[in-house]
C-alpha cells in the first residue's frame, strides 16, 4: 500500500460490564483502503481486536464481552465484503438487534478511490478477495463497493486513504479513535488546495481562494501558513480577518447543533489554490479557537503532507 486521507457522522459504541463501560469499534471499507492497518493501530493502542468477524456473530460478541470474567474496555472488529451477502445486506438489523443489549457501536468506515485501488492490487500482486477468472479487478472493486454499501451509510467516521500514507493512516486513526474519548466531539480542520480536489471526506468545505495569496511575494512562496511571516501577511489583510471571525461566527452557532444530535466526529476543511498558504494559515487558526472547549481538536494540511 503506498498512499492511504478523512469523512464523517458519528455515536459512540458502549457495551456496560459489570460496572465498566467498553467500546466497540467495527472498522469496515473496501479491500486496500488500509482496514489491516487501522484495525492494527487499534490493537497497538490497546484494544481487543478481532478480524474478518463474520457480520452475523457481533451480537454473540457484545454479549461475550459483557459476560467475560475480565471485563474489555475497548474492543474492535474487521467485517469485510468477505462476509456472506445476505449478512451485510441485514446489517441494519444486525446493528439493531445489538442496541437491544444495550450497545451502541462507532463505525470506522475506510474508503479509496477505484483507480488508486486499482493501482494498488496491480502493484502487489494481490489478489482482490472477489476477483476471479471470470471477474475483473475493476469489477470486483466495484461489487464490493456495492455490497459494503449497508456498512458505508451507517458510518461514524469514514477516511479516504487515497493520498495518505500508511504512517499518516495510523495518526489519523489514533487522533480520531482515540483524541475523540476527551470529549464528546472531535473536531477536525483539515486544509487542502482545490487544483488537487476537493476532499470527499468532510463535512463542511470553506473556499479562501477570494483571499489575498502569499503565493505572489516572491520571499513568501516557499513557505506555508504555518510560518511567521505568511501570518504576519495574512494577519495584515482585513479580508482575512473578516473570514476568520465569521466562521467562528458561523461554527459556534452550529458545532452545538451537531452535539446536540449526538455527532461524535466533524470534519471542517478550508481549500485555497494550492493548499499551502491560506486554507493552512485558517485551518491552525481555527484549531487554536476551539481547542479550549473542544480537547478533541486536531488538524490536517493535505497538500503539505
Amino acid at each position: 500500500m503506498t498512499e492511504v486521507q478523512v469523512y464523517e457522522q458519528t455515536r459512540p459504541l458502549r457495551i456496560q460490564v459489570s460496572g465498566h463501560l467498553v467500546k466497540l469499534v467495527i472498522v469496515s471499507g473496501h479491500s486496500g483502503s488500509g482496514k489491516s492497518v487501522a484495525l492494527h493501530t487499534l490493537e497497538d493502542l490497546g484494544y481487543y481486536c478481532i478480524d474478518n468477524l463474520p457480520a452475523g456473530l457481533l451480537s454473540a460478541l457484545a454479549l461475550e464481552l459483557k459476560q467475560t470474567s475480565n471485563p474489555v474496555e475497548v474492543a474492535a472488529v474487521g467485517i469485510d465484503a468477505r462476509n456472506l451477502p445476505q449478512a451485510l445486506q441485514q446489517f441494519n438489523d444486525i446493528l439493531a438487534r445489538i442496541e437491544t443489549q444495550d450497545v451502541k457501536c462507532e463505525i470506522l468506515f475506510l474508503t479509496c478511490d477505484t483507480d488508486t485501488l486499482i493501482k494498488r492490487f496491480s502493484e502487489t500482486r494481490r489478489r482482490h478477495p472477489l476477483s476471479n477468472d471470470q471477474v475483473s479487478l475493476a469489477e470486483a472493486v466495484a461489487q464490493e463497493k456495492a455490497l459494503l454499501e449497508p456498512i458505508a451509510k451507517r458510518a461514524d467516521l469514514f477516511i479516504d486513504t487515497s493520498k495518505t500514507t500508511i504512517h499518516q493512516l495510523r495518526s489519523l486513526v489514533q487522533q480520531r479513535i482515540e483524541g475523540g474519548q476527551k470529549s464528546r466531539l472531535s473536531l477536525s480542520f483539515q486544509s487542502f488546495g482545490y487544483k488537487h480536489g476537493i476532499p470527499t471526506d468532510v463535512d463542511f468545505v470553506f473556499d479562501a481562494r477570494c483571499l489575498p495569496n502569499p503565493h505572489w511575494l516572491p520571499e513568501l512562496r516557499p513557505l506555508t501558513g504555518r510560518d511567521l511571516e505568511v501570518i504576519q501577511y495574512l494577519e495584515g489583510e482585513i479580508l482575512v480577518k473578516q473570514m476568520f471571525q465569521e466562521l467562528c461566527t458561523f461554527l459556534d452557532h452550529w458545532i452545538p447543533a451537531f452535539e446536540d444530535d449526538n455527532r461524535s466526529y466533524l470534519t471542517i476543511a478550508i481549500g485555497c489554490t494550492g493548499g499551502q498558504h491560506r486554507s493552512v494559515y485558517l485551518a491552525e487558526r481555527l484549531a487554536h479557537y476551539f481547542e479550549d472547549r473542544y480537547p478533541g481538536v486536531s488538524t490536517r494540511h493535505r497538500e503539505l503532507s
